[in-house]
Parts: structure tokens; C-alpha cells; sequence
């Protein structure tokens, strides 16, 4: 799919419990949503990208709809709901046919007909053929012929899939470029991370309540800045193990830890205090460790009182508790006030710009071999340590390649050295940078 092309988007919409995390993981192929026997699990619109016979689309998880409900979140989980219908090209309605027609199917069926979106009605659980046979009373919605399938057994699967894809209109709102940057937003639970997201986006895109832990889930959103499109990665709220006391919050800190991994820059969203957190530090540690881009975002910064100084104090005080990861650039940002969010962008794209700088050897020699004449590394065990290549040999993670006789001589305080030299000479901010020292041989195997 070109860039220009559009991608629709398939909203799952129904009940508590009729299973649509379950069909979302089935159409996705992925697992990426929280399935859990507790209603209610799935708070926010939750996106990833679908493919069924060449067609792409968006698919749309949603929260079980309630109505009529004063519940907080189940209050916000209807105002969710009823966006997702309306950002929806085609509505998936899954009912259950263990419980059958229900007042609630009733509401969300007389919904669908008056807004006049494309539709599709699913009944889920259907895992053989007697209950195939049950799925008659769905008629009774006046929606048309209901699908039987099961999102656990894989039962009709592609059959559906077939119709979720003849539904879809031919260009739809939002695109699936090639070169979407994946951005995951991460943190501890209420520092503002759906707030930034929302702030984004400009709509409420995510639930933001007062109580810790809203965002369960982590979720995707597509966003464009600048020309570049986005999909941005709301995580689950870090907890410590000690804290996870739910099977939800232990597969949502599972589906932060896989944010992570999939993403290609992670910003972390801390408050405005001058001690990071162990968890702060073991999170920003292993975006490093996967060589992913990494950023720090101090969010509320207009809630602090300010001197001339404040700032720099601030910065100086992180950087003493991460000595080996000043390359990581901090932004002050308010996502409230909206305060310097683009800004934020601006640096995530730098980031990204960053993985992708590729270095001519030419241009690594310039720099690195006067430092090398002048600053040799130490000998060990009566051998000096010399060089007869050094290059680039990949981005994304980017990787320095020195090939040399001795490669487990060449001392660790050294290599540091070095890598500051690299980093002074080239914008490589947010990047972590591996160096890898090699004799000829093992070059070769690792070709």
C-alpha cells in the first residue's frame, strides 16, 4: 500500500463479555488486547492494523458498551463507545449467543440503523453446531442475517473476514504509510500519559479520570506532524511487581514491556520531581538495552515555581542518576495546557532522524583517526591494539564496527571514550549507539 492509499477503520462494538478483545486478538492475529473473565477490561478505542485478502484497514477495538449507566468509567466507556461509532467506515456488532438477545443489543442495534453506518452483526460463542442453530432470535434486531462464529475456536473466522472486507468503502479516513514512526508513550499510572495523547490528537481520544491506572491496555492511535505519520502508543501505567495484584494490571505491565519492544521511540513521561524512580530508571534501561530511541518528557512543568535556574537544576540532577545516558534529551511539556507538545514531536522526530543517519567511512575516519592517533587504547598483556577498519554497519539499531587483532583487549573505559567522541561529532541524540569490536574471523561469521 502506497501512502497516498487510505486504510477504513472496523469498529468492534457490543456488550461487556460478548468477547470483543477476544475477536479483535482472532482478526488481528496479534494478541495485542487484554483479555480477562472481568467486564470492563477494555477502557479505550484500542487500533492496530488488519489485512485479509490484500485489503488493509484499521480494526478498532472498543469498551463494552452500558447504558444509561452513572458509573465513571462506565460512563466514559458509552462516550467512547459512541466516537468509535462515529470515527467507524464499518461497525462489527457482536452479540453472545449464550445469553441471547438482550435490551442492551436492542439500544446499540437501533443506533447502528439510525446513523446509517455500514454495519455487520456477529454472534460470538457459537463453537458448535447446536448453537449454531440458536442464533435465529438475532432476526429479531432487524440488522439482517446474523454471522455465527466463535473468537476462541476460530469458528467462520474467514467468512467474516470476507465480509468485514466487502463492506469496506473504497478510500477510507486513515492512512497505513510505510514509514510510520511507532511511538510509545510510557510511564508510571497517572503521570498524563493519555492526557498528552489526547492533547495530540486533539479529541478525547483516551479515558483520562483523577484515579491511577485508568489505561490498562496500551492503545494505538495514528497521528500526523509535519508530514510524518505517527501511531502513537499509550501504555498501561507501570506499576511494581509488588503492586500488581489483578491478572489485568500483570498482563497490562506484559503489554508495556511489548510497547516497548515494538516501538521505535520511547518517550517517558515522568512528573515534575528531581528523583527518578528505580522503575523509572529499570524502564528506561531496557528501551536502551533494545536499542530503541529514547526520550524523557517531564510533564505539569507549569504547576513547578521557577527560578533562572530551575530548569538546568532540574536537568542536572537527572542526568547524576543516569551518568551512562546523558545522550537521552529531556523536554518540559504540560499535555494539560498543551504546553510545548509540538516541541515534544519535534524532538521525537529528531530522534527518528537520528536511528536513520547512516555514516560514510569516510566521514567516521575524519574524525575518529586523529582521536585514535592521539588517544590510543591502553596496551594489555604487552600487545598494542591497532585498527584496520572501522564503519557503520547497520541503523536501526545503528552499529560501529572496529576490526582489530585484539578485540578482547580493547578496554571498556576506552570504548566509552570513544563513543563520546562519536556522539560529539554527530547529532545521535536519544540513540543509543552499540560498538562492536571484531577480528576478521568473527566479522565474517557475523556477515
Amino acid at each position: 500500500m502506497t501512502a497516498k492509499q487510505k486504510a477504513a477503520v472496523v469498529a468492534i462494538i457490543g456488550r461487556p463479555n460478548v468477547g470483543k478483545s477476544t475477536m479483535f486478538n482472532r482478526l488481528a492475529r496479534g494478541g495485542k488486547a487484554i483479555v480477562d473473565s472481568e467486564s470492563g477490561v477494555t477502557r479505550d478505542r484500542h487500533y492496530c492494523h488488519a489485512e485479509w485478502n490484500g485489503r488493509q484497514f484499521y480494526l478498532m477495538d472498543t469498551g463494552g458498551y452500558v447504558p444509561d449507566s452513572s458509573h465513571g468509567y462506565e460512563a466514559a466507556i458509552r462516550e467512547q463507545v459512541e466516537l468509535g461509532i462515529t470515527e467507524a467506515d464499518v461497525v462489527l456488532f457482536l452479540a453472545d449467543v449464550q445469553t441471547g438477545v438482550t435490551d442492551t443489543d436492542v439500544q446499540l442495534a437501533r443506533m447502528f440503523l439510525n446513523r446509517g453506518i455500514p454495519f455487520i452483526l456477529a454472534v460470538n460463542k457459537v463453537d458448535n453446531d447446536q448453537r449454531e442453530l440458536e442464533i435465529g432470535e438475532f432476526y429479531a434486531l432487524g440488522l439482517g442475517d446474523p454471522v455465527a462464529v466463535s473468537a476462541t475456536g476460530g469458528r467462520n473466522i474467514g467468512e467474516l473476514l470476507d465480509l468485514i472486507v466487502a463492506h469496506l468503502p473504497d478510500t477510507g479516513r486513515l492512512a497505513l504509510p510505510p514509514d510510520e514512526i511507532q511511538l510509545a508513550i510510557i510511564g508510571k499510572p497517572n503521570v498524563g500519559k493519555s492526557s498528552l495523547v489526547n492533547a495530540l490528537v486533539g479529541e478525547e481520544r483516551m479515558i483520562v479520570t483523577p484515579e491511577a491506572g485508568t489505561t490498562r491496555d496500551s492503545t494505538d492511535t495514528p497521528y500526523r506532524f509535519q508530514k510524518r505519520n505517527l501511531n502513537l502508543i499509550d501504555t498501561a501505567g507501570l506499576r511494581r511487581r509488588t503492586r500488581v495484584r489483578e491478572n489485568i494490571e500483570f498482563y497490562a505491565n506484559l503489554r508495556t514491556q511489548h510497547a516497548i519492544t515494538r516501538c521505535d521511540v520511547a518517550i517517558l513521561l515522568i512528573e515534575p520531581q528531581p528523583r527518578l524512580t528505580a522503575q523509572d530508571i529499570s524502564i528506561l534501561q531496557k528501551a536502551v538495552a533494545l536499542k530503541k530511541g529514547v526520550g524523557i518528557a517531564v510533564n505539569k512543568w507549569d504547576l513547578v515555581e521557577k527560578t533562572t535556574g530551575t530548569l538546568a537544576e532540574f536537568k542536572r540532577s537527572i542526568y547524576e542518576q543516569l551518568p551512562t545516558l546523558t545522550f537521552i534529551p529531556i523536554d518540559f511539556i504540560s499535555a494539560l495546557s498543551r504546553q510545548r507538545i509540538h516541541q515534544l514531536m519535534q524532538r521525537v522526530l529528531q530522534i527518528e532522524a537520528a536511528r536513520e543517519l547512516s555514516l560514510e567511512t569516510r566521514q567516521l575516519a575524519e574524525v575518529l583517526e586523529p582521536v585514535i592517533a592521539a588517544t590510543p587504547p591502553p596496551a594489555q598483556k604487552g600487545k598494542y591494539i591497532t585498527f584496520d577498519r572501522i564503519y557503520q554497519h547497520r541503523i536501526k539499531p545503528t552499529v560501529f564496527r572496529f576490526i582489530t587483532r585484539h578485540p578482547d583487549l580493547v578496554a571498556t573505559g576506552w570504548q566509552r571514550f570513544i563513543e563520546r567522541k562519536i556522539r560529539a561529532a554527530f547529532d545521535f541524540t536519544g540513540v543509543p549507539l552499540r560498538l562492536e569490536f571484531l577480528n576478521v574471523r568473527q566479522e565474517r561469521e557475523r556477515k
